[in-house]
């Protein structure tokens, strides 16, 4: 049974939205308290994908909880994210129509507080996660943005639904960091020229097929900085770019994966939140959001009430074209 990592650590603070995980030979970045931690990773067994992402604030207490624009955020990604979880059911469009009836028709930008990505979701497939342009938005527009697969959730499926907001304009930009984390894109084609590039890009095939990975997790991260160059040049890898938001705005985010069974969602991975660690002064205010967020995830299973027919007389009545009742 193959397991690995399916998406690398990575640990994004404050204004930085996603994709932050240095290599060794980078300088050592340092957390001080007050910071706003998003720490975001994925697993698998035999090509069965969990993620999970969740944000917290360094050195927080129930002491000493968190007040303003750093509590408002975490706590309405965190709301935001209990409403989509709700909001897997058969039938809804896995992601911008969850999104729109969450965030832009309750009216949260009027807290200040804006969607990143909006909410995305995707069936999590065998060996096939995060298309760019439906899981993780890099930079994209509003063009790009709509050639996505609008899928249904169905029933039996697992999906990842991740969840940003940002106390800025909800723009991500790319600032020059160097990006560390890349993934294989089985559809591009190209002969590669240097002996490194090649060296580089057969190890990651055997050792990746086509999940996320990070330079990190070569022996000998020069080479792996060399030969990534070619690859990235001809497309042959996709870039996780690492995405910024306005310096001084915050950026929280929580993801998790779900499995929808016939009895509602069913939540198997999700990072840890105290609410009484995020002092805020907005609460919910619409009446439709408070209900779907004290609503339950599981619904019960309606089953016809059917009369018990032995074997016996069902074969007879097959024998004579009907059917039991």
């Amino acid at each position: 049974m193959k397991k690995g990592i399916a998406f690398p650590t990575s640990i994004s603070v404050n204004n930085c939205v996603c994709h932050f995980s240095p290599l060794n030979s980078d300088p050592d970045y340092l957390l001080k308290e007050g910071d706003l931690v998003k720490i975001d990773l994925g697993v698998h067994v035999d090509g069965f994908i969990a993620n999970v992402a969740y944000s917290f604030i360094v050195g927080v207490t129930k002491e000493n909880p968190v007040t303003g624009r750093k509590a408002d955020v975490i706590k309405a990604a965190h709301l935001c994210a209990e409403a989509a979880l709700r909001l897997v059911k058969p039938g809804n469009q896995a992601c911008q129509a969850i999104t729109e009836q969450f965030l832009n028709k309750k009216g949260s930008n009027k807290k200040g507080l804006n969607p990143y990505f909006k909410l995305k979701s995707r069936d999590l497939d065998i060996q096939h996660i995060f298309p760019v342009r439906c899981f993780f938005l890099h930079n994209q527009t509003q063009s790009q943005g709509k050639d996505h697969e609008e899928a249904e959730f169905e029933v039996h499926e697992v999906y990842a639904v991740d969840v940003l907001v940002s106390t800025g304009e909800g723009k991500a930009k790319d600032a020059g960091q160097r990006t560390t984390i890349y993934k294989r894109d089985p559809t591009k084609q190209y002969g590669l020229k240097r002996k490194t590039s090649r060296a580089f890009f057969s190890e990651v095939e055997r050792r990746f097929d086509t999940m996320p990975f990070t330079l990190r997790a070569f022996e000998d991260e020069k080479k792996a900085r060399m030969g990534v160059v070619e690859c990235a040049k001809h497309e042959l890898l996709q870039p996780f770019n690492v995405l910024y938001e306005k310096e001084g705005e915050f950026v929280a985010q929580f993801k998790f994966t779900v499995l929808l069974m016939p009895n509602g969602p069913m939540r198997i991975t999700s990072g840890p939140f105290e609410s009484e660690l995020y002092k805020s002064e907005f609460e919910v205010q619409d009446a439709e959001l408070k209900a779907l967020l004290l609503s339950s995830t599981s619904r019960k299973t309606q089953k016809k009430k059917k009369k018990k027919c032995g074997i016996v007389a069902q074969l007879a009545l097959q024998q004579n074209g009907l059917k039991a009742k």
